[in-house]
């Protein structure tokens, strides 16, 4: 077993760790708050490094964070073979053994980190406490977003091409970047271009993957989050969710996909208020 780490890096209030899970390097970012509830494992959108949700971390105040770059994006770099989200939850549960946490945590996905979310809560139902799928669907048997949108995901073109994503960008994330394009400077700002294979094993991961016929099996207390103006996860596909997971609320936010960046300091607080109710 090795472990790196590297104490000259950081994110904000994030301490960087670089991560040998036999064999798989991960660069994990982990917040220590004081708040006496689990951590918060947060499962990042596809081709998404760790770095841009720092204005929602930050936002969560003292709720205590862990986030680690997906194999082949960020940091982490990307495994020889393809995977599955199981895959990536048992590399999740080695994570957080290996962070000494082996009890229940809560977990968050965004967009394609809330299939990876959904993925986990099933596969570690003694794990996952509480469960929050912001601005995500039930996998392939979901409501899509348009030709046009579509189209413009399947590379990750817009995470290395900053003009580009200026162009794209209020298209497809809507809301705040369509009523305010030089939010995407900032944004881009953060970015680190998805590491060769990275983008398309993330692709492949979540190829045929749904989780439609097994929701109602989920136990845990569910807060379903999506913006009102989501071009590239239609607000439908939230109500499926929250109409399909027996113990779930729908929370909808004036905004487009990416609400937890732009809308951080509005969602946060019902996050933690979230996280710290009575119950399981």
């Amino acid at each position: 077993m090795r472990e790196m780490n590297n104490s000259t890096e950081s994110v904000s209030s994030m301490e960087i760790q670089m991560i040998d899970l036999d064999g798989q390097i991960v660069r994990a970012g982990i917040r220590h708050g004081s708040d006496a509830s689990p951590p918060l494992v947060i499962f990042n959108g596809i081709g998404a490094n760790l770095e841009l949700v720092e204005p929602f971390v930050e936002a969560l105040e003292d709720v205590s964070v862990i986030i680690f770059d997906i194999p082949g994006v960020g940091g982490s770099p990307a495994p020889l073979a393809p995977y599955r989200f199981s895959t990536l939850s048992v590399l999740t549960d080695k994570l957080l053994r290996r962070l000494g946490h082996d009890g229940p945590v809560d977990v968050l996905g965004v967009s394609w980190g809330g299939a990876l979310a959904q993925q986990f809560a099933r596969q570690y139902p003694d794990r996952c406490r509480r469960l929050i799928l912001a601005a995500t669907s039930p996998g392939v048997l979901m409501m899509p977003a348009k030709i046009s949108v579509l189209s413009k995901l399947m590379g990750p073109r817009r995470y290395t091409d900053p003009s580009y994503l200026q162009r794209v960008g209020p298209e497809i994330y809507g809301g705040a970047y369509r009523r305010d394009p030089g939010l995407l400077r900032e944004h881009s700002r953060h970015i680190q271009p998805p590491r060769g294979r990275g983008y398309l094993y993330q692709l492949m991961a979540a190829w045929g993957w749904t989780s439609l016929h097994w929701l109602c099996t989920l136990r845990q207390p569910t807060l379903v989050m999506h913006g009102n103006d989501d071009p590239i996860v239609p607000l439908s596909n939230a109500k499926i969710l929250a109409a399909r997971i027996r113990n779930a609320v729908l929370y909808v936010i004036d905004d487009g996909h990416l609400f937890l960046i732009t809308r951080a300091k509005d969602v946060a607080p019902v996050v933690r208020k979230f996280l710290r109710q009575e119950g399981n």
